[in-house]
């Protein structure tokens, strides 16, 4: 029987543990036409590295509400024109990103606005996971696409040092500098020279949990690393494995790593870390790992066991959580904002029977982690820097902010885009932190080390996973990793 989500519940009526295995995503078909633009694409699976942002909820606490739309803009309200572009007509631009379904169809509709503008035609090509790898493989047969969207910074640079990546023109560069916080810029440059745009970002420092779970267990939300694991031994000692972890998709565990390491060793030593400026033997990491171990180490902690984690795929691990809101496998589940379209797509309803508070504090400071996806042009054509002086300018970031799933870092956005109050007071707050966040370390370092599935710190942190008594022979093993990449 289902409990309705708002009804109080007796300590003494049992949510069952759920046997494992339970748990099946849900799938549902594309929108219509969402593939029209896409020469040769084929059914992929949804990035899980990007898609909605909740930004600065860690540093306000705030909670997740629904996301309608009217209280917000107007939907299909025409976006303002603040800047120019030129005519086009007749020229073709191929647009690389990770982007599927719903994303990929919002995405669309910027670059539909574009065509509009300058009579250029777009065509949108996804590319997978691996950016770095099908770039490449595009740049070996001599046909790039002319602007691509990368998740990873150690990409970026990747494709500068390579010269792959063609830097910011004047246009681009003056609506970048006007509309984007130092930080954000810095981000899309590589030894002084800008190269790209912020066009979307995320907020990763995140903990969706199941309130049929907490109210069952008298659980409450933590707001110190002890308090969670507090917390979590009341969950399961009420008949519910406590967290659930996508621990088959190793880029779950890094994410876990950094916002234990950034609270808990503080932004220098992140930096630091961040560059390999130190070692991964450094105690800093000895203490990171060894705070880990309390969680994934304690029996009874996880969904199915260390085991039964290192078997589940990012998007299992939310439907453990959600799947059957009244009677979970678990009771949370760790990661960003991106959680609030699984939980929708496991049939749970935010707000009611899913909420969400932010990584607890493991040091003096919560942390908030943050990612995105950076436009960057592969060709040096007229038509790949108009694109770019676009993404850079409000218009573009409009479009989507009123299509909902999206925050922007662009500061001259106006907040009336976004569809409902809870959007437009994340977005302010995200704006007004100016650069106080840390960048997903995994994201910073290169591919090889932190962006590739059983290699890297992917493979080490999977092992940990395994056996978090091992905390010296992982860190060597992650030292090893890294210096062989750093070095290449």
């Amino acid at each position: 029987m289902r409990i309705p989500p708002h009804t109080q519940r007796s300590k003494r009526s049992r949510i069952p543990r759920r046997s494992q295995g339970a748990g099946h995503a849900r799938t549902s078909a594309p929108p219509p036409g969402e593939t029209d633009r896409v020469a040769g694409a084929r059914p992929a699976r949804r990035s899980t590295r990007v898609a909605t942002v909740w930004a600065a909820v860690a540093a306000l606490g705030l909670t997740v509400a629904g996301c309608g739309s009217e209280d917000g803009a107007q939907a299909g309200s025409a976006p303002p024109t603040t800047v120019e572009l030129p005519r086009l007509s007749g020229q073709k631009l191929q647009v690389a990103a990770v982007w599927t379904g719903t994303e990929q169809a919002n995405f669309t509709k910027v670059l539909d606005e574009f065509e509009k503008r300058t009579g250029a035609e777009v065509s949108f090509v996804p590319s997978g996971d691996d950016m770095s790898a099908f770039v490449g493989s595009k740049i070996a047969g001599g046909q790039p696409p002319d602007v691509a969207l990368v998740g990873q910074v150690g990409v970026l640079r990747e494709f500068a040092e390579k010269g792959w990546a063609k830097p910011l023109g004047p246009e681009a560069k003056a609506q970048l500098e006007k509309n984007f916080s130092p930080g954000w810029q810095d981000l899309g440059s590589h030894e002084g020279t800008r190269y790209g745009v912020y066009f979307k970002v995320s907020n990763k420092s995140l903990i969706w949990y199941n309130t049929a779970a907490f109210e069952y267990a008298g659980a409450k939300e933590p707001k110190t690393w002890r308090e969670l694991l507090d917390q979590a031994q009341l969950i399961s000692d009420s008949g519910t494995d406590p967290v659930s972890v996508g621990g088959a998709d190793g880029w779950t565990l890094t994410d876990w790593f950094e916002n234990v390491y950034l609270s808990q060793a503080g932004p220098e030593k992140y930096d630091q870390l961040a560059q390999h400026k130190i070692k991964w033997t450094d105690p800093s990491v000895t203490r990171a790992l060894e705070t880990l171990a309390e969680l994934w180490g304690r029996k009874g902690m996880l969904a199915g066991g260390r085991s039964g984690a290192l078997q589940t795929a990012f998007p299992d691990s939310v439907t453990k959580a959600f799947g059957n809101a009244a009677e979970p496998e678990a009771g949370m589940v760790f990661e960003g904002d991106f959680v609030a379209a699984n939980v929708t797509d496991a049939g749970a309803e935010l707000g009611a029977e899913a909420q969400v508070f932010p990584f607890p504090a493991v040091g003096e400071k919560a942390p908030v982690v943050t990612g995105g996806d950076v436009a960057v042009a592969l060709r040096d054509s007229k038509a790949a820097q108009a694109l770019l002086t676009f993404l850079a300018s409000p218009d573009a970031a409009h479009i989507w902010a009123q299509a909902g799933g999206y925050v922007s870092a662009n500061k001259a956005l106006d907040v009336k885009a976004y569809p409902n109050a809870q959007f437009r007071d994340i977005a302010t707050a995200l704006i007004a932190a100016g650069d106080d966040f840390r960048f997903d370390m995994s994201d910073q370092a290169p591919a090889a080390f932190g962006g590739k599935p059983a290699q890297g710190e992917w493979k080490a942190l999977q092992d940990f996973l395994k056996n978090p008594r091992d905390v010296a022979g992982i860190q060597r093993q992650l030292e090893a990793d890294a210096a062989k990449a750093y070095q290449n």
